[in-house]
C-alpha cells in the first residue's frame, strides 16, 4: 500500500511517500521556524500563507524524489485536527484536489496519532504500547493494546510541556524555538535552583506545567528586581529536571501498572537529549521492557508519520 500523505498543521509543509508504513520513498520538509522566530512563536496566519505558497512545490518535489507516478499511489493521508486552522485547511483541500483529480480515498488522521506511529517507521510495536506523547501542544500518556486503539491515561490539566519550555526560554532571552535551546543550555548547568516538581498524587497520570512554569517565572524576576544574576545555565537545568522527573515517574509507574512491554516517546519534545537519556536509564531497570524514539528527522511535524498511521487506519476504518 503506498500513500500519498500531507501535514500541515503548524508551521511545517510536508508531503511523503510511504510504503506499507514503513518504507519511505521521500518526506520533504519545509520548514517556516526562521520566518516565525522573528515573532518569537508561531504566527498562525503568516503560517498559513506560506503553506499556500509552498504546498503545490512539496508536492512535486515528493513525487520526483519518490520517483513514483500518481497512478502507484493507493491512498491519500492528510492531517485534520489538532492544529492551526487555517494550516491544516491548506493540506486538507490540497489532499481533497489530489482525490478528485486521481479518485483516489482519502484517510483523514489525527495529528497525535502520527506523532505516535513515528516510532513505527523505525521500530515494530510489541503489544501493550505506553506512548509519551510531548509536544509543543500536548502532553499525554496514551496506552495502546494493538494497532490503533488509544487509551488515554493522563494528560495535562494546563500548559503542554513544549509551551513551557518556549516560555521559559522567552523568559530568559534566549530565543526561539525554546525546547532545544533549553535542552542544550541543561548540559552546561546544574539542577541548583529549587523548583516545584508537580507530581499531582501518588494515582494521578494528568499533568500539571502552569506551577512550574510561574515559578521559573517569579525566581527569575526576582534575581532581576535585586540587581543579581542569574546563572541561566544552572536555571535551563533546574527546570528541565523538574519537567523530565515527573515524565519519567507517570511513565515507569504506568508502564508498571499495565504490564506494557513497550515504551515509546512521540512528539517534538521527544528530541530532547535529557529526557531521552533519563528514561533509557528508568526502563532498562524494567523486565521485558523495550524503549524507543523516533529519529530526529521524525519527531518533529512530518508527513512520514502521518503516511505510517493512515496505513493501519484504513485497514482499521476500511477505508
Amino acid at each position: 500500500m503506498i500513500i500519498l500523505a500531507i501535514e500541515s498543521s503548524c508551521d511545517e509543509t510536508s508531503v511523503a511517500i510511504v510504503e506499507d508504513g514503513k518504507k519511505v520513498y521521500s518526506n520533504e520538509i519545509f520548514s517556516q521556524i526562521d520566518i516565525h522566530t522573528l515573532y518569537g512563536g508561531v504566527v498562525p496566519e503568516i503560517a498559513s500563507r506560506n503553506h499556500i505558497k509552498k504546498i503545490t512545490y512539496i508536492i512535486d518535489d515528493a513525487l520526483k524524489k519518490a520517483n513514483i507516478k500518481q497512478s502507484d499511489i493507493d491512498y491519500i493521508a492528510v492531517t485534520s485536527t489538532p492544529g492551526l486552522v487555517g494550516s491544516l485547511m491548506v493540506g486538507v483541500n490540497a489532499a481533497k484536489v489530489i482525490s478528485y483529480c486521481y479518485n483516489l480515498p482519502i484517510c483523514y488522521v489525527n495529528h497525535i496519532h502520527g506523532h505516535i506511529y513515528a516510532n513505527y517507521i523505525e521500530n515494530d510495536f510489541t503489544f501493550p504500547v505506553l506512548a509519551l506523547v510531548v509536544s509543543g501542544g500536548h502532553t499525554e500518556l496514551v496506552l495502546m493494546k494493538d494497532h490503533f486503539e488509544f487509551e488515554i491515561l493522563g494528560q495535562t490539566l494546563d500548559d503542554a510541556v513544549g509551551e513551557a519550555y518556549d516560555k521559559i526560554a522567552r523568559v530568559v532571552g534566549v530565543g526561539y524555538p525554546g525546547g532545544p535551546i533549553i535542552d542544550k543550555m541543561a548540559k552546561s548547568g546544574k539542577p541548583v535552583y529549587p523548583l516545584p516538581h508537580v507530581h499531582l498524587g501518588k494515582n494521578s497520570y494528568d499533568f500539571s506545567f502552569s506551577g512550574l512554569k510561574s515559578a521559573v517565572i517569579n525566581l527569575h524576576h526576582k534575581y532581576v528586581q535585586n540587581n543579581e544574576e542569574i546563572n541561566k545555565y544552572d536555571l535551563a537545568a533546574s527546570f528541565q529536571d523538574a519537567v523530565v522527573d515527573v515524565l519519567c515517574e507517570k511513565t515507569i509507574r504506568a508502564a508498571k501498572e499495565f504490564n506494557v512491554k513497550q515504551i515509546v516517546l512521540a512528539g517534538g519534545v521527544a528530541a530532547n537529549s535529557g529526557l531521552r537519556t533519563k528514561m533509557t536509564e528508568e526502563v532498562e531497570k524494567l523486565d521485558g521492557v523495550t524503549f524507543s524514539y523516533p529519529s530526529m528527522k521524525y519527531c518533529t511535524d512530518n508527513a512520514a508519520m502521518i503516511a505510517a498511521c493512515a496505513y493501519f487506519q484504513v485497514q482499521k476504518e476500511n477505508i
